[in-house]
C-alpha cells in the first residue's frame, strides 16, 4: 500500500529541486512514486500547486481516441475526435487521482509564506539510499501516513544535522 509523505522546505525553490532528484531516483529504480504534488507559498501568501499527474491531458488523449473510434463508426472521424477531446479534457479536469486536492490546498494554506512543500505518494523505496540523496535539501517531515515507528525513524534519519565549524573557538585565557 502506498504511503503519503509531505516534506517542507525553507524556501520557494527547493521543492522543485527535490522533484528533479526524485525523478532521477525513479529512473535508477530506487524509488517508485504513484503521484506527487508541489506547493509553493510565496511571500504574499499566494499558493501555487503543480501536480505530477495531469488528468486533464490524459482525459483529452483518451477522449480523442474514443471520439475518433465512434466518429469512424458514424463516418465523422474528425468531429468525433474533436468532441471526444473536449469531453475527455473536461472529465479529466474534474477527476481526482492520487493525492487529494483538498488536502494539498489545505496544507498549502498552512505553509509559512516564502516556503514550499512536496507531497509524495510512495509505492516503494530503497529507504537508506533515497534518504541519503534527499538530505541535501534539508527537508522537514510535515506529515506522513507511515506507522508511528516508521514515521519516527524517517524523522530521525532526515533531521537537519548541525553543521560543524572548521574554525576553532577563541580561547578564553587571560594574559
Amino acid at each position: 500500500m502506498p504511503d503519503l509523505i509531505v516534506l517542507g522546505f525553507k524556501d520557494t525553490f527547493t521543492a522543485d529541486e527535490a522533484i528533479t532528484e526524485m525523478e532521477k531516483l525513479q529512473r535508477e529504480g530506487l524509488l517508485s512514486v504513484a503521484d506527487w504534488a508541489r506547493v509553493i507559498r510565496d511571500e504574499n501568501g499566494k499558493t501555487s500547486i503543480r501536480q505530477g499527474a495531469n488528468t486533464t491531458a490524459a482525459g483529452a488523449v483518451g477522449g480523442t481516441f474514443l471520439g475518433l473510434l465512434f466518429g469512424l463508426i458514424f463516418l465523422m472521424p474528425l468531429a468525433g475526435a474533436a468532441i471526444g477531446a473536449v469531453t475527455g479534457a473536461i472529465a479529466g479536469k474534474f477527476a481526482d487521482v492520487g493525492i487529494d486536492d483538498k488536502f494539498i490546498k489545505a496544507m498549502g494554506n498552512q505553509l509559512t509564506p516564502g516556503t514550499s512543500a512536496l507531497f509524495v505518494y510512495v509505492i516503494k523505496a530503497t529507504t537508506d539510499k533515497v534518504i541519503a540523496r534527499m538530505e541535501q535539501f534539508h527537508p522537514e517531515v510535515l506529515r506522513t501516513s507511515l506507522s508511528e515507528d516508521a514515521d519516527e525513524r524517517l524523522r530521525a534519519a532526515i533531521q537537519v544535522k548541525p553543521e560543524t565549524s572548521s574554525t576553532p573557538e577563541p580561547s578564553s585565557t587571560t594574559v
